[in-house]
């Protein structure tokens, strides 16, 4: 018995849907240990991340709060958005833009001592950009200090 050419592409496009569905499925589920979520300090303050899950954690960074440890490449530093601060620990290079009083993203696992332990730095280049989630503190941080000359 052969099948209508109408029957046919039926056939074909169904196959195609459950093809596209599947790889979807598989990039969904392969990924799903890399999704990384954004917090601010207040978030994790709020207990909003949990302990030895990778998220980022997006803030400023807090003046005269960086101390280089005795080995050379730990870094500890506090990481602010106005409203609370978190300890950050890093071992390893700092990117060149690492500045205090600018903005950084930290990528790792919040310690369960409240300790949020850095796998990778990313240190902003622009001011006049920040994640949505800390709306524009860079700019209002360099406008109060304008305002304070």
């Amino acid at each position: 018995m052969i099948a209508r050419p109408k029957h046919q592409r039926l056939v074909l496009v169904v196959l195609a849907l459950l093809a596209v569905l599947g790889a979807v499925l598989l990039a969904m589920w392969g990924l799903k240990d890399r999704a990384a979520y954004f917090y601010t300090p207040a978030d994790v303050v709020a207990g909003k991340a949990v302990a030895g899950k990778a998220v980022k954690l997006g803030g400023m960074v807090e003046r005269g709060s960086v101390k280089r440890d005795r080995d050379g490449v730990t870094t500890r530093f506090m990481v602010e958005d106005g409203e609370a601060r978190v300890l950050v620990s890093y071992r390893g290079i700092l990117p060149d833009l690492f500045r205090e009083g600018s903005g950084v993203v930290a990528e790792g696992k919040l310690a369960p001592d409240q300790t949020f332990v850095a796998d990778n730095i990313l240190a902003k280049h622009d001011e006049r950009y920040m994640p949505p989630e800390l709306g524009n503190q860079a700019a209002e941080h360099k406008v109060g200090r304008t305002l304070k000359r």
